[in-house]
């Protein structure tokens, strides 16, 4: 019976509604047919506009497209009919993969702005580092959906499938082959306070499954099943992240917390100058000149200061007068925490000193109180992988000294004025959220210092400073974040920004830092918790995925 032999009309809002889902289906059946050529182009765009989701753009809106066209693309594929599992996963796994480049290749291309600050030395693997990287990065989102093919559905499903597979090879980006978990898709979802609190609690496991389905969930527009039931789940889930960040934002600070005066030193430093010995002690003196200027307007003198990674210009074995100069410069009871180059001489004769990159704590005397070694070191930057082979084969380190870097052995916190301890992480170490939660346990501050400085006014110092920002969130510690030239700044254990130095700026800045810890949970719990998410995903997946191939009663 017809709507008008009924009696019944369709109303103007179920008429909107039909048009809308007529317009999606359209436009869903259109990606479906993409083939060859077409079909990776589209994948390759989207992937380059989920960038847009990340900072400094922030725009997460373009996830909500980016993530339905690639859902719609999987739908599109078909699996082998002969062959192993890998043959048949093989389309799906072609359409993550040109999704994965076209992320990357637009996420990273200013990581070859390291290779032009000595341009006539290795312009030459400029392509290796913009297009090489991506492409290798790509192979964990070709995973990623072919995990997601291999459990399909054509409703619901097929969203809780594709988050699971993300999350899935977010987790595996994090620690195969040193890991690189830069950009994981759980950061679209936190670009602002409000939205990093539940990281706290899923950790970013938890956050990569979930916002990967909230993004995918336009896709069921194309549909009519599980329409609503979708959408329904994406509300509840958007609303408890929101309400969760304002009862965590809203709480009170803590009474009679403690608190540490600090200043942190943003020098600049021009990277053409910065291992020439002909301008070493000037920088030295500009390094001294703005850690002895007298406070800030407001501020106490600071009990603390903070340096920059690599930023004390020359060993200490070569020059001991330089620890005698931060020893006069340093009033009593003040400490200077710095990042240098420190080197470990050979035992053995003819043996080579071995170099670490690290932080050292220096006393009002101008000793050195304490070191940490950076543990985590940067394939290439720091060191070289398989150094005998590639050293025969011309390749070389590319950018971060003029020497080779060893791994520390251990990370402990470093004893700090006012009775606090300061858990240092060493450039891109904070981005690994494991390798932070290790030891914050014993801590009451995160430091990070770094020199972003090689990729000048790019996306990647924002990218990097929210990473640390998050690291802050997780563990509910406030993080001092000093950078040579990126983003200098304090945040405190909700991720709030307390005070913060611009890319290009030279200054000093002095801020007093309350000193509390505000976990909501340990860092097992919440690992546990984002494995839970991405296992009911998996379930949700699986168990609609075999429902829809049972035969029909």
């Amino acid at each position: 019976m017809s709507a008008g032999q009924s009696g019944l009309r369709a109303g103007p809002s179920d008429g909107a509604a039909a048009s809308d889902r007529r317009f999606f289906e359209r436009v869903a059946g259109r990606v479906i047919l993409l083939w060859g050529w077409r079909r990776a182009l589209v994948a390759f765009l989207a992937g380059a506009l989920a960038v847009l989701t990340q900072a400094p753009y922030d725009f997460f809106a373009a996830g909500f497209i980016a993530f339905p066209v690639l859902v719609w693309l999987l739908d599109g594929t078909t699996l082998e009919s002969s062959g192993g599992v890998l043959r048949r996963l093989r389309p799906a796994f072609a359409v993550g993969w040109w999704f994965g480049f076209g992320y990357f290749l637009a996420g990273l291309w200013w990581i070859g702005g390291a290779l032009l600050v000595e341009a006539d030395e290795f312009a030459w693997a400029l392509p290796l580092a913009v297009v090489g990287i991506p492409l290798i990065l790509a192979f964990f989102y070709g995973l990623a959906t072919a995990v997601a093919r291999s459990i399909w559905s054509s409703n619901i499903g097929r969203i809780a499938a594709f988050a699971f597979g993300f999350a899935l090879a977010e987790w595996l980006r994090g620690f195969l082959f040193t890991g690189f978990p830069w950009n994981a898709i759980g950061y679209a979802a936190m670009p602002v306070p409000l939205l990093m609190q539940s990281d706290a609690v899923v950790g970013m496991n938890g956050m990569n499954a979930l916002a990967v389905f909230v993004f995918a969930v336009p896709a069921l527009l194309a549909g009519r099943r599980h329409l609503r039931f979708g959408f329904a789940v994406a509300v509840l889930l958007v609303a408890a992240h929101v309400g969760f960040g304002y009862v965590r934002l809203t709480a009170p600070q803590p009474a009679n917390v403690k608190t540490l005066d600090v200043r942190i030193v943003q020098p600049s430093v021009d990277l053409a100058e910065k291992w020439d010995a002909s301008v070493r002690d000037r920088i030295f003196a500009t390094m001294l000149a703005l850690s002895s200027k007298e406070p800030e307007a407001g501020h106490q003198k600071p009990q603390l200061i903070l340096w920059p990674e690599t930023s004390v210009p020359f060993l200490f074995t070569e020059r001991p007068d330089a620890l005698t100069a931060i020893g006069d410069m340093l009033a009593e009871g003040q400490m200077l925490i710095a990042g240098a180059v420190r080197e470990e001489e050979a035992a053995g004769q003819g043996a080579d000193s071995r170099y670490y990159n690290s932080v050292v704590a220096i006393d009002d005397r101008g000793e050195i109180a304490d070191a940490v070694d950076k543990v985590h070191l940067v394939p290439f930057g720091e060191y070289l992988p398989f150094d005998g082979l590639l050293k025969r084969l011309g390749v070389e380190q590319m950018v971060a000294g003029p020497m080779n870097f060893s791994a520390g052995n251990e990370r402990h916190a470093i004893a700090v004025p006012g009775g606090a301890r300061a858990l240092p992480f060493i450039c891109y170490e904070v981005i690994f959220p494991d390798l932070v939660s290790v030891d914050a346990a014993s801590s009451e501050l995160i430091v990070n210092v770094t020199n972003d400085a090689w990729f000048g006014d790019t996306p990647g110092p924002y990218q990097h400073f929210r990473q640390a920002q998050l690291r802050a969130v997780e563990n509910g510690l406030p993080l001092l974040r000093a950078a040579n030239n990126g983003i200098s700044a304090v945040v405190d254990p909700r991720g709030r920004t307390i005070d913060a130095l611009a890319i290009n700026a030279r200054g000093a800045m002095d801020v007093r830092v309350p000193i509390y810890r505000q976990e909501t949970l340990s860092a097992a719990q919440r690992r546990v918790n984002g494995f839970v998410v991405m296992i009911l995903f998996a379930l949700a997946a699986g168990l609609l995925s075999v429902r829809r191939r049972l035969p029909a009663n």
